[in-house]
């Protein structure tokens, strides 16, 4: 027996959880359950019939609330969570989740948010008695049309006017005209599928209390994701004027010393074949662009950091030997560019370049024959040049990029000898604002 009861009790929550409460902008509160809406309208079915609404004249639909009975006399209202046929969790207006156990609850009854019955009924009636007279006067409007006549002040119904009232047209079938009524009827004469049954909370033999429950349930978590599911940001283009990056990467740098390498005022023979000095090294950047009348092209300074990293030399001149390391960097200050390919595509491409004025030092020290200490240095400073490619996305609010540059930096004193042009490989990250 309380099996049954349980399990009567949980089909009743479930078709519960299926009315609605509609605030009206006159203030009205109306009950029911919604059978289906368009843009326009909304069709509900409540205790005394049901009525079509203009949705403009809808304030809300105010969540679902249930009063439980439990033992002893005392009650709870709030809203149903979850539930399962042990447990209920119910939400009360304060915000508190409270949790409690089925055999605990004496009975659940939809919480009225009306001002009364009465209030209600009358809402509905008159609501009926409009609708019933504008079908009239469309009935009218049909027949006058049909013999030829126009209303006065040549008042006319036309699709628009079918949509919010969601009239539909009479339809001929075997000679017999059937209208909206009659279609009406036919279909609720057709026995409902195990859905249909579901959908208007009607109660089928071949769906169980507990196949209700778990409906009910997933239904609830639906609502509950389809809340906390982010809306998509929609960036347009147009919208930003500045663009700043940094990156990161990696240079290989050709720096070679032919004939005689200078250490104070002497120096060291290295011969034709030259000693390369340079190595594979990080290279920072950045760029602050800003863009040229809501064009694709942008402009702005840029800044260049090359490191060239430490090597080890081992060098034999005559009959003295030199052990040495080497190091240095370079900065490179000038104007950068970047034209945009697609950008309104998720992978953004463009084509980008920089002139640049570019200072390289290069230091070196050792030993000579493992007794005299020495230390020199070298530069080379002069303009220089960049033209590649890159690509972006939008992750977030931010962009993240892969850039390829060619760098044409040719080399003057010792180090003229140096390859032109270097590649720059870089990651970067970026923001469009």
């Amino acid at each position: 027996m309380k099996k049954f009861a349980l399990l009567f009790l949980l089909t009743f929550l479930c078709v519960g959880l299926r009315a609605e409460t509609l605030k009206m902008k006159d203030g009205s509160l109306i009950s029911g359950s919604i059978l289906s809406q368009t843009e326009y309208t909304l069709n509900l079915a409540t205790s005394y019939g049901n009525i079509t609404l203009n949705q403009r004249d809808i304030e809300q639909i105010l969540p679902d609330k249930h009063r439980l009975i439990l033992k002893g006399g005392s009650q709870l209202v709030g809203v149903i969570l979850d539930m399962d046929e042990f447990n209920l969790k119910l939400q009360t207006d304060d915000g508190t989740v409270v949790n409690v156990d089925m055999p605990q609850i004496v009975s659940i009854e939809a919480y009225d948010y009306d001002r009364g019955k009465n209030a209600q009924q009358e809402f509905v009636e008159k609501k009926i008695e409009q609708e019933q007279q504008a079908k009239a006067a469309q009935e009218a409007a049909g027949v006058a049309a049909a013999t030829g006549t126009v209303a006065a002040g040549g008042l006319t119904f036309d699709s628009d006017i079918d949509q919010v009232f969601n009239a539909r047209k009479a339809e001929v079938v075997n000679g017999q005209v059937q209208t909206p009524s009659a279609q009406v009827q036919e279909a609720a004469a057709r026995p409902l599928s195990d859905e249909e049954a579901f959908l208007k909370n009607v109660k089928s033999g071949a769906i169980s209390p507990q196949q209700y429950a778990a409906a009910a349930k997933e239904e609830l978590s639906a609502k509950k994701q389809a809340k906390k599911a982010p809306k998509p940001v929609k960036r347009v283009e147009r919208n930003f004027s500045k663009y700043f990056a940094i990156q990161v990467g990696a240079v290989p740098l050709d720096l070679k010393v032919k004939d005689k390498l200078p250490i104070g005022s002497d120096s060291i023979d290295i011969g034709d074949e030259g000693l390369d000095m340079g190595k594979t090294g990080v290279a920072v950047s950045s760029k602050f662009l800003w863009r040229i009348k809501e064009s694709n092209f942008w402009l702005g300074p840029t800044l260049s950091f090359f490191n060239i990293s430490n090597k080890k030399y081992n060098l034999q001149s005559g009959s003295d030997v030199y052990e040495m390391r080497s190091s240095g960097s370079a900065f490179a200050l000038g104007a950068a560019a970047n034209y945009y390919l697609n950008p309104k595509s998720r992978f953004a491409f463009y084509l980008t370049g920089a002139a640049q004025y570019e200072i390289l030092s290069l230091n070196y020290h050792g030993m000579k024959n493992d007794t005299t200490a020495f230390s020199d240095s070298l530069s080379s400073n002069g303009l220089s040049g960049a033209a590649g490619i890159g690509v972006e996305t939008w992750v977030d609010d931010l962009m993240l990029g892969l850039e390829l540059r060619q760098v044409f930096t040719p080399r003057k004193k010792e180090l003229k000898d140096s390859a032109d042009s270097n590649t720059v490989v870089q990651l970067q990250l970026s923001w469009k604002f």
